[in-house]
């Protein structure tokens, strides 16, 4: 059993100078006193709808919040049904729950493992008020597909992007497309602060208003309130230490992307890597046991919140089991698909087989930026030895 320990994150390993300046803004605020919204909010809002690219970004608690502020604001509740994946977290669903809406699931993708576009249409009811992509693992579903779907029926889309800060579609970025783009600060994401955190993007000042108003409990003028919202408002002091990791941002998204490519060749040089078939095609080939499929990259624009590679039913517990005891930790998003979850048992579903299937085989490695070559070789190593020993090289 290797000594070398390789941990899925580690949130301790801060550049010394994003360290001193994380410092730098507590003091600010701690001498400011203004705690709840206020200047540093409104920087951090303008700094992110500038990265993102939209004209409008609203700091929020969470990104579940950020997704049930959205529906809330577009009016969406009781009798409505929103579009959905069943292979994602937890809350893109569950806000739709929490709405008072119906989550209404579709399959995924079989490379990306995104939501699959062509199994929108025949979801769509006289109900259907709003469809809510997730870009999983820091990589963009297929906007382009999806949107046309959506515009052909006149229902808005609300992208998921809490994996996906600076994720890319074609030339533009996740949260910039649809009607709303909802973003997570949890302290694992890119951009993560040091607590609960979201955001809302959009181009429609409309809505943003609105959103501006569901946040802070439907309140407008003070202690007026024609609505009923929430207290989603997004604390100043994560604000100030989010506008410290943003200006980082794009460093630590290249050295994923090192750390991504790294495996990449690691895997290839030593034989062990599927055949993803072609691109182009609807079948994608089984993988050989002992061998593992890599991320799918459906373009330039992956940002790898998680690097997740595919091991087949069975060998991927063995796989993890095995990682485990040799210090290396791993994940797995996600085991249990969504129509599946206990909690949404009264929904009812159909069949999902390409998502029932991928929660048998993914694997999520380490891959935060801060990994050191060293570790991530002894990763591969370990991956490559357990792929050997099924009688792989």
């Amino acid at each position: 059993m290797s000594q070398t320990k390789v941990p899925l994150l580690d949130l301790t390993r801060l550049d010394p100078q994003v360290r001193a300046e994380l410092h730098d803004a507590f003091e600010r605020v701690l001498e400011s006193g203004r705690y709840i919204m206020g200047p540093e909010v409104l920087s951090f809002e303008a700094e992110c709808a500038e990265y993102v690219g939209a004209e409008e970004a609203i700091g929020v608690s969470s990104g579940s919040d950020a997704l049930l502020a959205s529906l809330m604001a577009l009016g969406i509740g009781p009798g409505d049904e929103v579009v959905c994946p069943t292979f994602t977290f937890f809350a893109t669903a569950g806000s739709v729950w929490r709405s008072g809406a119906k989550p209404v699931f579709v399959d995924s993708e079989p490379r990306s493992l995104c939501i699959d576009p062509r199994s929108i249409e025949a979801c769509i009811t006289e109900n259907t008020k709003a469809i809510i992509p997730v870009h999983l693992f820091g990589q963009c579903a297929d906007m382009s597909q999806v949107l046309a779907v959506a515009q052909g029926h006149g229902i808005p889309v609300i992208e998921d992007a809490a994996q996906a800060i600076g994720a890319r579609h074609g030339d533009c970025c996740a949260g910039a497309m649809g009607i709303s783009g909802c973003f997570s600060f949890f302290p694992s994401k890119n951009l993560g602060c040091l607590g609960d955190g979201g955001l809302i993007t959009t181009n429609d000042q409309s809505l943003a208003e609105r959103l501006r108003i569901v946040r802070d409990h439907g309140m407008k003028p003070k202690y007026h309130h024609d609505h009923v919202g929430g207290n989603f408002r997004l604390d100043a002091l994560q604000a100030a230490f989010l506008r410290v990791k943003l200006r980082w941002l794009d460093r630590h998204v290249e050295m994923r992307r090192e750390n991504a490519a790294a495996y990449d060749e690691l895997f290839a040089q030593a034989g062990i890597v599927a055949d993803q078939g072609d691109p182009n095609s609807e079948v994608v080939p089984a993988i050989d046991p002992g061998k593992i499929g890599l991320p799918v990259r459906t373009g330039k624009g992956h940002t790898y919140n998680q690097y997740v590679i595919r091991v087949p039913a069975g060998g991927r517990d063995e796989l993890k089991a095995h990682l485990e005891a040799e210090g290396i930790a791993t994940e797995i998003y996600y085991p249990v698909p969504l129509h599946m979850q206990k909690a949404f048992k009264s929904i009812g579903h159909g069949e999902f087989p390409v998502a029932e299937k991928a929660a048998g085989e993914v694997l999520a490695l380490p891959i935060f930026p801060e990994l050191t070559r060293k570790e991530i070789d002894h990763v591969a190593d370990q991956v490559v030895a357990w792929s050997v020993s099924k009688g792989h090289r």
